[in-house]
């Protein structure tokens, strides 16, 4: 029988007589991208039965995906159990910040946790942008000399730097455009609310940078739609956001909030993921409002949109709520296209 990674969409063949003493459900690991594979015995076992009707295998696919959102968001979830190195590290070390009892010391150690988050904080701290070029030699002494704001900002970058670097055929976004897009959003969040609420500038940068994490997890299933995605988008000219609603039950934005609490993200960031299309439903909530006209600065400006950028609509009170105005956005679009050339060229 042939099964598909939904994570990197690769296919293979197994035997079904391998898995015959399996009559559950079964997660097996993708030997191409690590991910795990779900498989329903039960309905591979009724689709070997012997059926009359010549066309049973195409039924039992469709009905296969007639699954409400919430059953398809249960057999997401299901291939989910493992966080990636950026919850887990960042997490730790936001509660380490947290604590006004902690030091340099207490972070570095959270930091040094995973070797690879080390060694891309330190490229990235000993890049010309940071103006530490070779300076810096561990963790402990990019605290000290970058302040621990910094060193956070950082960590976010090289946590979020692999996984929103892949490349997202379903979004039609080549590898680094998401990347490039949250980057954007991130500092375009960081500038309006350092304008607006500067007590919220850690986490506006933090929102913006994870904000689209739910369009990595979705990509597989936006892959096996892609037809209908595409009618929705260019036929009925109506939003990507929408065609998610329509074909999935679900949006990648609210999918995103959902995996975020898993993770354990802060409450107000959350609230800002499920919301950054529309913030109207988030009872005021500024952070939402901040990475809604930010994300939408960013696809003005051109960075990463892809399919999803297509009528894209910015919420009728978003510049009145933040107390902007037309030359304030085209001010932050410039920063922000000259901090996405900078980092990406240099990080």
């Amino acid at each position: 029988m042939k099964i598909r990674c939904p994570h990197c969409n690769k296919e293979y063949t197994i035997e079904k007589n391998h898995l015959k003493a399996y009559n559950g459900d079964i997660i097996l690991p993708c030997p191409n991208c690590k991910g795990e594979i779900l498989i329903d015995m039960k309905m591979q076992s009724s689709q070997g039965k012997t059926d009359p009707h010549p066309d049973s295998e195409k039924v039992q696919e469709e009905k296969q995906e007639e699954l409400t959102g919430q059953e398809l968001k249960d057999r997401i979830f299901k291939t989910l159990k493992d966080l990636p190195p950026m919850p887990q590290v960042a997490q730790k070390a936001r509660k380490v910040l947290s604590d006004p009892n902690s030091s340099f010391t207490d972070l570095a150690k959270i930091i040094e946790t995973d070797q690879g988050i080390v060694t891309r904080v330190l490229r990235m701290a000993n890049s010309a942008y940071y103006g530490m070029s070779g300076n810096v030699s561990s963790v402990q002494h990019a605290s000290v000399v970058l302040g621990t704001k910094t060193l956070m900002e950082l960590l976010n970058l090289a946590c979020s730097s692999e996984i929103l670097g892949k490349n997202l055929q379903g979004y039609n976004l080549e590898a680094g455009d998401l990347w490039g897009h949250s980057l954007a959003v991130a500092n375009a969040s960081q500038i309006i609310a350092k304008k607006v609420h500067p007590y919220l500038e850690q986490d506006a940068f933090a929102a913006g940078l994870i904000h689209d994490v739910g369009k990595i997890i979705l990509d597989p299933y936006i892959i096996e739609k892609k037809e209908e995605f595409r009618y929705f988008v260019q036929e009925a000219k109506e939003s990507f956001l929408f065609a998610e609603k329509q074909i999935l039950g679900f949006d990648h934005a609210e999918l995103a909030s959902e995996v975020c609490e898993r993770w354990q993200i802060p409450e107000q960031i959350v609230l800002s993921i499920r919301y950054h299309h529309d913030p109207g439903p988030s009872k005021g909530d500024d952070l939402s409002y901040i990475v809604h006209m930010a994300d939408a600065i960013a696809i003005m400006s051109g960075i990463g949109a892809g399919m999803d950028g297509m009528l894209y609509r910015i919420h009728e009170n978003a510049m009145d709520h933040l107390r902007i105005n037309q030359d304030d956005i085209l001010d932050i679009m410039a920063q922000v296209v000259q901090y996405v050339e900078k980092v990406t060229q240099e990080l």
